[in-house]
């Protein structure tokens, strides 16, 4: 007989290349379907997961999509990550166009009109702020008017065993009682490093992959960013460099505050945050520890808590360097995926105990 959490099906709004939907395929939930806008994710979305990807705009998803995908008698999850990039750091505009919040609004109707017994959505911590928290409240009120009990924290990644120094607002919700976060599984003195997470791979060269790892690849290197890394000791940044190395905007007192760009990472702490970006050398700290280059994808694919055996690559098509680093770094880490999915479960079990189905 199956456990209590077999009686429910998942769908995963936003998927990618399926970070999230790994997560709760890890901890025995059935994720039945994701959708996302971005078709490229769809090879490495069920290569490594047994789901379907639906290739479409989750704005123009209808509710009717959703419904018939759920089979009848079981219940219904709805989980999410709504692009993030309206509510960055680096959105300088407080404006307040529905554009900058159309998929949280599309997210919240397709709730309004399905009615999951449980959901999650996950986001950038900003949007509690963005035009003064008017766009989190709004989401929070309909949850509350539908009846769902809503739990919701800005989680610091570290705290759970994932090796980069990322903060995520996450939002739980469920019609059937009270739900929350499991608690943090690590604390700062044994948080998981870079070491930990790549030492162990094989040494290569900027512009070079391991023979037996095609995704261990890392990008080439210009004679001056070569000479910039070379320059660069392990946790240091531009701030060590000769000056005939430091570009303009580095000797302009607007540019002194930039100083991970450029930056190596420190074996014994946690890496900074993924992002689309992170194979690149002048993007921020993404400088191997030692090794005179940026980090590869694969090193990028661990720190984002994917297995090692995680297929990003369509043999139809090969390796793309750009839309892969795109792909990794837009992901829910797959750590993430099973924290929140553990908290569901636990929901679950605490409401029906050991009840089988």
């Amino acid at each position: 007989m199956a456990s209590i959490w077999k009686s429910y099906e998942v769908v995963d709004l936003f998927c990618g290349v399926g970070g999230l939907t790994h997560g709760f395929q890890k901890k025995g939930f059935n994720v039945i379907a994701g959708f996302d806008l971005d078709a490229s994710c769809k090879f490495a979305y069920e290569k490594n997961n047994d789901s379907v990807f639906i290739a479409k705009d989750v704005k123009k998803v209808k509710p009717e999509e959703l419904l018939v995908l759920y089979k009848d008698r079981k219940k219904k999850v709805l989980v999410g990550c709504a692009p993030c990039q309206p509510f960055s750091s680096l959105t300088n505009k407080q404006s307040i166009e529905k554009k900058k919040w159309d998929l949280l609004l599309s997210f919240s109707d397709l709730i309004t009109a399905v009615q999951p017994e449980v959901i999650s959505m996950e986001n950038v911590p900003r949007l509690l702020r963005f035009n003064n928290g008017e766009v989190f409240d709004n989401f929070k009120v309909s949850l509350l008017e539908m009846g769902y009990f809503i739990d919701y924290q800005i989680v610091d990644c570290r705290d759970y065993g994932i090796p980069q120094r990322r903060k995520r607002l996450v939002l739980l919700g469920s019609k059937l009682g009270p739900i929350k976060l499991i608690q943090p599984t690590h604390t700062p003195e044994n948080y998981v490093t870079v070491a930990d997470t790549i030492k162990d791979l094989p040494p290569i060269n900027d512009g070079e992959s391991a023979p037996a790892d095609p995704l261990h690849k890392a990008k080439k290197l210009s004679d001056l960013n070569k000479k910039r890394i070379i320059s660069t000791p392990e946790g240091g940044g531009w701030k060590d460099w000769d000056e005939s190395l430091k570009l303009d905007c580095h000797k302009k007192e607007t540019g002194k505050s930039y100083g991970s760009v450029y930056g190596r990472m420190k074996w014994n702490e946690p890496a900074p945050t993924m992002t689309t970006h992170c194979t690149g050398l002048g993007n921020g700290r993404f400088g191997h520890p030692e090794q005179d280059r940026a980090i590869s994808l694969r090193e990028a694919a661990l720190f984002q808590t994917f297995p090692h055996d995680y297929d990003f690559i369509p043999p139809n098509i090969g390796l793309i360097t750009t839309k892969v680093s795109r792909q990794i770094g837009n992901a829910v880490p797959v750590k993430l995926g099973e924290v929140i999915a553990e908290s569901i479960k636990e929901h679950l079990l605490d409401l029906h105990g050991d009840k089988k189905v």
